[in-house]
């Protein structure tokens, strides 16, 4: 890869402002591609550099998408920059932290099929997390040519959000940069997430000019083995980054409150109209939401699924929260413990 100016990797001066001015003489800022277990890879305007971490950093304090300041004649990562967007899940509630699924994000592409992969409910698990990160979703719908109606199937996710773009694409044949343009922009980044086997390989090499192999699907019930195996970041031809992800199994969420709420927004400003605070929109009276489901005004299944994702939230929110007060505890107990023994 050719050296690239700050601008073409996606700094901005979000980034800039967190510099001192020693920083600006000494240091050079880098954007991460790939973090292995005792290492990173980043892109800089030097070119691509192997950077080992200073004392006290750690690779789980770091991810791909982040931009850090490093010191490229002696390969030491120094410092990581605060993030500007962070696309977390919630699955690790029993340490007290979540996982980090990609950094600096400008656009998240949902992806999911023309067929029985698409799911609704995991559909808004992404906005969810999407919403709450700050960061643009669009909704990629693949394998349209295995469908009579990708219409139909456009229509359905579309009543997922307001103003939400949504692509249905045949990604083998289609002309996938030119689909994907309006988000792929110089300097911007986006990422690619779903199911596995729903073709994120097929438009991630489309959208780089790789050729990672793709893996047979059994069509029998659209499943797939993993064809991705790590994040890692990618420059596009349009000039823009991409971050490949893994298929995930899994994806809970936890912190987001708002994000739930932005995914579903016919629901939430309605439950502000509620005759009580804290309405479960079951049977109490003078409720809102319950009065627009009897009109019609709002699908009952958003519904089930909107109190599901709120009951899990703040299920695993608390869980994190009583973690990370154990954690804290424990260091203070470890703090004075070493105290007392150095005396």
């Amino acid at each position: 890869m050719t050296n690239l100016t700050r601008d073409a990797l996606g700094w901005s001066p979000y980034y800039m402002s967190q510099l001192d001015l020693e920083e600006l003489e000494t240091l050079t800022p880098a954007r991460i591609a790939t973090v292995h277990r005792d290492r990173v890879v980043g892109f800089s305007e030097v070119g691509p550099l192997e950077l080992m971490l200073d004392p006290g950093i750690t690779t789980a304090a770091v991810g791909v998408g982040d931009w850090v300041l490093c010191a490229p004649e002696q390969h030491r990562l120094i410092r990581v920059l605060d993030r500007q967007t962070e696309l977390t899940r919630g699955t690790e509630y029993h340490t007290g932290e979540k996982q980090l699924i990609a950094a600096n994000l400008d656009t998240l592409f949902i992806t999911s099929s023309c067929n029985n992969d698409f799911n609704p409910a995991r559909l808004e698990r992404y906005l969810a997390l999407a919403h709450d990160a700050m960061i643009t979703p669009v909704i990629v719908l693949t394998k349209a040519d295995q469908t009579d109606d990708p219409d139909a199937y456009i229509d359905q996710a579309r009543v997922l959000g307001r103003d939400l773009d949504v692509i249905a694409m045949d990604a083998k044949t289609d002309d996938v940069p030119a689909r994907l343009a309006p988000w792929c922009g110089q300097g911007q980044t986006v990422a690619l997430a779903g199911s596995s086997g729903v073709g994120k390989t097929t438009i991630a090499n489309a959208l780089t000019g790789g050729d990672a192999a793709t893996q047979d699907i059994r069509e029998d019930d659209a499943r797939g083995r993993h064809t991705t195996t790590g994040r890692s970041l990618h420059r596009m031809g349009s000039g823009g980054w991409l971050i490949d992800t893994p298929g995930m199994r899994g994806l809970g969420v936890a912190e987001v409150a708002y994000g739930i709420d932005a995914t579903f927004p016919e629901i939430s400003e309605l439950a502000e109209q509620c005759k009580f605070r804290d309405c479960e929109h079951e049977t109490e009276p003078g409720c809102a939401v319950q009065a627009a489901i009897k009109a019609g005004e709002i699908d009952p299944d958003r519904l089930k699924r909107f109190k599901k994702l709120k009951r899990e939230n703040q299920h695993a929110t608390e869980t994190i929260a009583q973690a990370r007060d154990r954690n804290r505890k424990l260091g203070k107990m470890y703090r004075s413990a070493v105290k007392k023994k150095d005396r």
